[in-house]
C-alpha cells in the first residue's frame, strides 16, 4: 500500500513532493500546508515514515518512534539493513528518526496494513477536530498565522501480536503549557473484535500560544475545511 508514496533507490529512499503531498491527502486525510507539494518549506508526513518503518521491518509488541529531523523530497533516507532494538534512520550524518523496540515481532501484512491505516487516520483527524477544542478548554489556541504544531514522538504497546486487524479508538487526551509553548498528547486503545488489545500515544510540541478567540478559531475552522475541499484529490 505504501509503494506509490516513495522511491527505493540503490542504497536510499525519498520521497517526492508530490508523493508527500498524496500520502498527506490520500491516506492520513492530512491538510497541514507543510505537506503540499508547492510549500516553500515542504516536509513530507511523519506519518508515512512511521509506516515505511512498519512496512520495512514489522510489528514489535512496544515500540517507540523519536522524531529528529524534518524530510523533504532532497532528503536520502538511509534504512538499517540489520537493525537491532534501537536503530536511526538518518539522511547522512543527521538522524532523522530514533527507534526502540521490544517483545516478538510481527511481519503479517494484513496487521501491518491494518495498523498503518488505522493510525495515519486517526492521527490526520487530530487536527482540526481535536487540538483546537483541547487548547480551548483552557483558553488558549494556536496562532492562526504560523501554526506550529511538531510531531515530536509516539508509542505503541501491544498486549501481543496473534491480531490480524485492530481498530482503533480515540482516548482521552491531555494538553499542558506554559507560556508560549506547551505539549499536547493525543491518547488511543487498539480493540480486536471489540477486546483491548494495546494502546498507543502521539506527542507533539506546539508555539505560538495566545489567548482564545473563538471567531478567529470559527475563520481558523473555516479555512481549513475550504483548503480541504478544493485540494482533496478525486
Amino acid at each position: 500500500m505504501l509503494s506509490p508514496y516513495y522511491q527505493q533507490h540503490a542504497d536510499y529512499v525519498s520521497i517526492s513532493r508530490e508523493q508527500g503531498c498524496r500520502f498527506a491527502k490520500c491516506v492520513a486525510d492530512d491538510y497541514n500546508p507543510l505537506h503540499d507539494k508547492d510549500a516553500k518549506k515542504f516536509c513530507a508526513p511523519g506519518d508515512l515514515l512511521f509506516s515505511l518503518v512498519l512496512d520495512r521491518y514489522g510489528i514489535s509488541e512496544r515500540m517507540e518512534f523519536t522524531f529528529a529531523g524534518m524530510v523533504d523530497e532532497n532528503t536520502k533516507l538511509n534504512f538499517p539493513e540489520q537493525p537491532g532494538e534501537e536503530f536511526d534512520v538518518n539522511h547522512g550524518e543527521k538522524v532523522i528518526l530514533k527507534v526502540k523496540r521490544d517483545g516478538k515481532t510481527s511481519k503479517c501484512p494484513t496487521l501491518t496494513n491494518s495498523l498503518i491505516k488505522n493510525y495515519v487516520e486517526f492521527s490526520g483527524a487530530a487536527f482540526p477536530h481535536v487540538i483546537i477544542p483541547l487548547m480551548g478548554k483552557q483558553e488558549v489556541m494556536i496562532n492562526p498565522a504560523r501554526p506550529m504544531i511538531i510531531y515530536e514522538s509516539m508509542i505503541i504497546n501491544l498486549n501481543n501480536i496473534d491480531i490480524k486487524s485492530p481498530s482503533l479508538e480515540f482516548a482521552e487526551p491531555s494538553f499542558e503549557y506554559a507560556g508560549k509553548r506547551g505539549k499536547i498528547t493525543l491518547r488511543f486503545n487498539l480493540l480486536e473484535n471489540g477486546e483491548k488489545v494495546g494502546f498507543g500515544e502521539k506527542h507533539m510540541v506546539v508555539s505560538g500560544i495566545r489567548e482564545y478567540c473563538q471567531s478567529t478559531v470559527d475563520d481558523l475552522i473555516a479555512f481549513y475545511n475550504e483548503r480541504k475541499a478544493t485540494l482533496k484529490p478525486a
